[in-house]
């Protein structure tokens, strides 16, 4: 429920229930309708913005719009899979029943997620693999997806697949296609319609590098969480997971028919949507091939089938063997430690009980061992190569849904792993510090946007570090004059800077003062707070759409518009006539959006125009 702090309890509760209500049509697909609604919630707190808890209330209702807008547009090239199986899982281990490599996922914690998250729970790192994708928090608690690659003998510094795949929230579950070339992963920050998102980016051979990812629509995404979406290698099914219509520590696995052709259509009506995301299994068990969920690289025949039953046999007669002997071995104990003679009447018997029968399984093993060995000699004839430890693996695999036509078979977690990594490159650190020796600025470069620094002097001489006082980092300036101007840090907002004025003024520098910039031109600290609160306080959101009648936008151009646009999400989605819309942003500058709008225009791509979200 929302907090509403500087308005009446009666807007208070009229603005809850507008959230609940449009937070409750939008689940049911009902996008336009939960468009009103929070468009209502907004108008009720229009003229009571008096608080910065306000003023977040209302940047939150519009986000909420934001994603009821994608949803709307979404419904424009939904799907209609054929559905083979579902089954509800544990959210702690649905990945292991998955048609994977068995002893490929990794549990987290690791070397390479130290944390996890709610959904991620483990990574995907076969063996033998000399690349890994994988999904890990960075230092904001973001997680981002990361590459790191087999070199000789070590790894490479894990490195960010690119800014295109790269949000300001999450991006979990990233696994190849079969061939390579696609890339699936789950995204909650990039273009999407709430909550974890699936998203398909292909390999550019020209560019060597990941393209724009692409939404994948209803039903694949939906307001809920959708993610670890993969193809069988055998090229008939399509798993993934969501947590739709799910208690908190459960998630759906569905399997669907391969459709590497998916005809989209526009699904206007919110019922016939939702029909289609529940993907309910049809009953044609003629397009069913039971084994893929099974088969875990080992053929099954009879011969492999006697030696798994009699490797089984083996084993629990050892088990078996093992837990009486520990048995005798603690009756013992006790029976040396008694001084009632009645207990010790007791435990005689139960030890000469056991001893009894422990011939019997010791002879019972002997005959199974010389059995088992017996299949590997026919086996070695035949010239047929098997893997005990496999085998048996697959013997104890948890099986699910034996009685449909489609079965999962529960795989098993990898060992620990440890891989030794290149050593990193040493990058400048820019955030503010007072050390036993001061820095100077790698790059002078102030950056876009709102920054605050602290000058701390100036000097007709340029200075040395021992003028720092510890401080870093700091930026050094010449003037026209010839004067060198030194100023310290890099801060976002005028409460930042502000804390830490009084640090640099007990460091030696009394008559430090606090200056500002806006998109790199020096202005006034006033204007500058100014500029801030309106940008807190009023936070619309553009977004520039790039429509292709024909044709797409290439990845050269592609990287030309992301860098203009300073790493903007850069959204691919294919409108109901086929016509290729590239959307980026949000922006919350409209002069900036407007620039990018000019710069799409002079490079001849596409028609360009720039939409105001939320209204």
């Amino acid at each position: 429920m929302f907090c509403v702090s500087a308005v009446s309890t009666a807007q208070e509760r009229r603005v809850d229930s507008l959230a609940a209500l449009g937070d409750s049509l939008h689940s049911e697909y009902c996008f336009s309708r939960a468009l009103e609604v929070y468009g209502q919630a907004l108008e009720e707190l229009q003229d009571s913005i008096l608080t910065a808890e306000d003023s977040l209330l209302k940047a939150a209702v519009k986000d909420k719009m934001l994603l009821s807008e994608n949803g709307r547009n979404m419904t424009s090239f939904a799907d209609t899979p054929t559905v083979v199986a579902k089954h509800k899982f544990a959210l702690s281990d649905f990945f292991l029943y998955y048609p994977l490599q068995d002893q490929s996922w990794r549990p987290v914690p690791n070397q390479l997620d130290s944390l996890g998250g709610d959904f991620a729970k483990a990574i995907y790192a076969p063996e033998q693999s000399p690349v890994l994708y994988y999904s890990s928090s960075d230092q904001e608690s973001i997680r981002n997806i990361y590459m790191t690659e087999q070199v000789d003998t070590l790894w490479t510094i894990p490195s960010l697949l690119n800014e295109q795949m790269t949000s300001a929230s999450d991006e979990i579950y990233p696994m190849l296609s079969p061939d390579g070339k696609e890339m699936y992963f789950a995204s909650k920050g990039l273009y999407g319609a709430g909550g974890y998102d699936l998203y398909v980016s292909e390999w550019d051979e020209d560019q060597k590098d990941w393209s724009i990812p692409l939404n994948m629509g209803f039903p694949y995404s939906s307001p809920a969480d959708d993610f670890l979406f993969v193809n069988t290698d055998d090229g008939n099914y399509t798993i993934f997971a969501s947590n739709r219509d799910c208690p908190s520590d459960s998630v759906w696995v569905y399997v669907l028919e391969f459709n590497n052709m998916p005809v989209r259509k526009a699904v206007d009506d919110p019922k016939e949507l939702k029909a289609i995301a529940d993907l309910n299994p049809q009953a044609d068990e003629e397009r069913i091939n039971a084994k893929t969920g099974v088969e875990a690289d080992i053929p099954e025949n009879q011969d492999t089938e006697r030696y798994m039953a009699k490797m089984s046999e083996v084993r629990a007669l050892r088990d078996t063997i093992n837990l009486y002997t520990e048995q005798l071995d603690s009756k013992r104990s006790l029976y040396a430690l008694s001084t009632d003679e009645d207990e010790m009447v007791a435990l005689t018997n139960e030890i000469l009980a056991k001893e009894a029968v422990l011939p019997h399984f010791r002879d019972s093993l002997e005959k199974a061992v010389a059995q088992l060995q017996k299949i590997e000699m026919e086996f070695l004839f035949k010239g047929v190569v098997i893997d005990p430890d496999k085998l048996l693996a697959k013997a104890d695999q948890e099986v699910v849904g034996e009685a449909t036509s489609y079965t999962f078979s529960k795989r098993n977690f990898g060992a620990p792993f440890k891989l030794d990594f290149m050593k990193p490159e040493v990058k400048f650190d820019y955030s503010f510090k007072i050390l036993p020796v001061g820095c100077f600025a790698e790059d002078n470069t102030i950056p876009d946007g709102i920054v605050y620094q602290i000058q701390i002097f100036s000097s007709a001489n340029k200075a040395g570090v021992k003028s720092l006082k510890g401080l870093s980092p700091v930026f050094e300036r010449k003037t026209v004059s010839g004067k060198y101007v030194y100023r310290v840090g890099l801060f976002s907002t005028y409460k930042d800077v502000l804390s830490n004025l009084n640090a640099v003024k007990k460091v030696g520098f009394r008559t430090a003062f606090i200056v500002a910039y806006i998109d790199g031109k020096e202005v006034s600290v006033s204007k500058a707070r100014t500029a801030e609160t309106d940008k807190n306080n009023h936070p619309t959101f553009y977004e520039v759409q790039i429509v292709f009648a024909e044709g797409d936008m290439d990845a050269a151009t592609a990287e030309e518009v992301r860098m203009y646009s300073d790493g903007k999400d850069i959204a691919k989605m294919t409108s109901p006539e086929g016509m290729t819309i590239y959307k980026v942003g949000p922006y919350t500058d409209k002069g900036k959006a407007d620039q990018l709008v000019a710069f799409v225009k002079e490079m001849g791509i596409g028609d360009v125009v720039c939409k105001t979200l939320g209204e």
